[in-house]
C-alpha cells in the first residue's frame, strides 16, 4: 500500500480480490477499525461466491474476540476443541470441515 492510497490502490485491490480463490478477512482490532478493510470485505461480498469468503476471528490478550459480527455472515476459520483448524458455516459451533480437507 502506498503512503497515500489512491484510485490505483483501489483498482489493484479489486483485481487481486477478484483473482483470488478465497478471500480471508483477518478480523483484528486494527482491521475492524480500518477504513479500507470493511471496504475490501464489502467488495469481496459483491464479486465472489459466498463460500469463498472466510472470516478469521482473533482474540486480544484480554480475551476480547474480534470479528464476531462477521461470523453470522460468512464461513469462519477457527480452532476445534482439539486444536485443529476448521472452517465453520455461519453461526455453527460444531460440524466444521477440517482445513486439510478443503
Amino acid at each position: 500500500m502506498p503512503a497515500v492510497p489512491n484510485r490505483q490502490t483501489a483498482t489493484n485491490l479489486q483485481d487481486r480480490i477478484r483473482r483470488a480463490a478465497f478471500f480471508l478477512f483477518l478480523a483484528t482490532q486494527n482491521s475492524l477499525g480500518s477504513r479500507w478493510c470493511p471496504w475490501e470485505i464489502g467488495y469481496a461480498n459483491g464479486v465472489k461466491a459466498i463460500d469463498s469468503i472466510v472470516a478469521v476471528p482473533t482474540r486480544s490478550a484480554d480475551g476480547t474476540e474480534h470479528g464476531s459480527e462477521y461470523l453470522q455472515l460468512y464461513r469462519s476459520l477457527d480452532l476445534t476443541s482439539n486444536g485443529t483448524l476448521a472452517v465453520w458455516q455461519p453461526g455453527m459451533t460444531s460440524g466444521g470441515v477440517l482445513l486439510r480437507n478443503l
